[in-house]
């Protein structure tokens, strides 16, 4: 029996991507599913490919993202899953003190401001939905207990994305206890270490089908589930 849920994600642009990749797993759950991007062609092209739908976002953007929630409410009245995928400004081996100021409030404005504005504007949605759920896609990175990838520990550094992810992470906190009354959830996800680019493999990535199922396990949660934590593969992190 198909569902009547509508599932929305950002930051599709890329067929090896996580947000491609979770769009295919919950069209195969009979989701409805909206798969968004800043360049609506590359979504276009993406959404050909399997039965979902293609829409234009730019999550930095205020008017961009008013005009999707006008939209998708024109079309479908409601929303039951957003799931705020869209991010980027991996800082590989960079310092914080040698960190270029613009590239930081540029990493916010994506990684932080974007999810925040998304929630923000959809959260009307969400309260016509007899489920609602708010999937944020963190990182180990933004952990301080992950022993690998945490924010004292990470091989490589990555102090702007971590700090943006460390604050995702703060965000889906505070407004899990705003929405405590509600039917709506809210968690982050860490998908781990996934082969989201070419020879990431080779370095001990695993399939991109693994990394989304944390977050189907996130967007299908029970009702009794929990609300404002941290997990991987269903297991919750240490913050």
């Amino acid at each position: 029996m198909k569902t009547n849920k509508i599932a929305l994600i950002t930051g599709v642009s890329r067929a090896m991507g996580l947000g491609y990749e979770t769009a295919k797993q919950l069209a195969a759950l009979d989701y409805k599913v909206i798969i968004t991007a800043r360049e609506f062609e590359k979504v276009k092209d993406l959404a050909s490919k399997i039965d979902v739908t293609a829409m234009a976002l730019d999550i930095t953007n205020d008017q961009s993202v008013q005009q999707l929630a006008h939209e998708i409410e024109k079309q479908f009245g409601k929303l039951d899953v957003l799931i705020n995928n869209a991010g980027a400004f991996f800082d590989q081996g960079n310092d914080p003190l040698s960190a270029d100021i613009q590239f930081i409030k540029d990493a916010f404005d994506t990684n932080l401001l974007g999810a925040w504005r998304m929630i923000k504007a959809f959260e009307p949605l969400l309260q016509k939905s007899e489920s609602g759920r708010i999937v944020n896609v963190s990182s180990g990175a933004g952990s301080f207990g992950d022993p690998v990838f945490g924010l004292a520990n990470h091989f490589s550094k990555v102090p702007v994305y971590g700090i943006t992810k460390l604050a995702l992470n703060g965000l889906t906190v505070k407004v899990a206890r705003q929405l405590k009354d509600t039917k709506i959830k809210i968690n982050s996800v860490d998908p781990g270490f996934t082969a989201t680019y070419p020879g990431t493999e080779n370095y001990g990535a695993r399939p991109v089908s693994e990394g989304a199922k944390s977050i189907i396990w996130a967007v299908t949660i029970q009702d009794d589930g929990p609300s404002g934590e941290f997990f991987r593969d269903g297991q919750t992190l240490s913050w």
